[in-house]
């Protein structure tokens, strides 16, 4: 009982919090933005991390991967890999006096609360754009035949009539988030706008990473066994684990063509790899690849730091009552023009 009265207080401190922010006449003062883990760009080897009783390294805890470095690298910085240390800062305050430049009639949420994070946000490193292959900066152009794709999907999508509740995604419908509309539930796991949190909870044979966004646990035996058959296909795919020395490596595959990444299919695979580069950094890589979308693979790597700040069960309400009025008032509105 006192959980909820402590949360509800929480709910309406923080709606009036919002409310007067928007109708002051008194500019909100932009917080500086800063540069987390920039060393992590050029990791250094001699780290040895603590091992659980079982031998695992230990990488358990609480994680930020929050960060305004873009998934790709902006047009306007063609070939420049790095940011000086001065352009990043520069860049991140960028982004963040965005957030606070938010007009005062602008009815939307307040962005300057709802996309801020306890955790300083700023920019992971000084690499201008997660994607570190091809060495522009930029994910591989699809295959014609994937956008092709995307565009019988939603023409497939479109038969349904606006009273059925096929007519709804799967983030809408609360299902599943993973490759849509949400890029922090996976995969590969990438940074979100907000509530970039992830858990990490290690037990002997078994690593189980939770993203707070939205709310996705993925549970990666580490026992050496197979993947399920090909005949078996899922919306977060089907991960399989093992340590090469301090990293830990996880393979997804078995993805079903119901929840893409940038126009993938059934055949996507991606390859993940996890290191403690210090006490409180994580060294994240993955490689996507999948020969029906893109002629080749693509990697992104990027530091995922260490938070004190407890991570919070994000609720799906569009998927308890949004759905349900949304299609109630399609009925009405078909009833209204019969």
């Amino acid at each position: 009982m006192n959980r909820v009265i402590t949360f509800v207080a929480a709910t309406l401190l923080a709606s009036t919090a919002t409310l007067l922010a928007q109708r002051s006449d008194t500019p909100k003062k932009t917080p500086e933005a800063v540069i987390r883990a920039a060393d992590a760009d050029s990791p250094k080897s001699t780290y040895t991390p603590k091992r659980l009783p079982d031998g695992q390294p230990d990488i358990s805890g609480d994680w930020s991967s929050a960060t305004y470095t873009p998934l790709e690298r902006p047009a306007e910085l063609k070939d420049k890999a790095f940011f000086t240390p001065e352009e990043a800062a520069a860049y991140a305050q960028r982004r963040l006096d965005g957030l606070y430049a938010q007009a005062p009639d602008n009815i939307h949420y307040d962005d300057a609360i709802w996309q801020s994070e306890k955790t300083p946000k700023g920019l992971n490193g000084l690499r201008t754009s997660l994607v570190v292959d091809p060495s522009d900066g930029r994910i591989p152009a699809a295959r014609p035949e994937a956008q092709k794709r995307a565009d019988t999907a939603a023409a497939e999508r479109r038969k349904y009539p606006p009273t059925s509740i096929l007519s709804r995604g799967l983030t809408e419908r609360c299902i599943t988030s993973i490759n849509l509309t949400w890029s922090h539930d996976g995969a590969p796991l990438l940074p979100e706008g907000y509530n970039s949190n992830l858990r990490i909870t290690q037990a002997p044979g078994y690593v189980v990473i939770e993203t707070e966004m939205v709310h996705n646990a993925r549970i990666i035996p580490l026992d050496g066994r197979p993947h399920i058959g090909t005949g078996v296909r899922q919306y977060i795919g089907d991960y399989r684990g093992r340590w090469e020395g301090t990293t830990l490596v996880i393979e997804n595959t078995n993805f079903t063509d119901k929840t893409p990444f940038r126009g993938s299919t059934a055949a996507l695979k991606v390859t993940e790899r996890i290191t403690l580069i210090d006490a409180d950094t994580l060294l994240y890589r993955a490689t996507v690849e999948d020969p029906n979308t893109w002629d080749r693979p693509w990697t992104i790597e990027y530091p995922i730091v260490r938070t004190l700040e407890p991570m919070y069960e994000y609720a799906c309400h569009e998927g308890n009552y949004g759905v349900g009025n949304i299609l109630r008032a399609a009925a009405k509105e078909q009833d209204a023009t019969k």
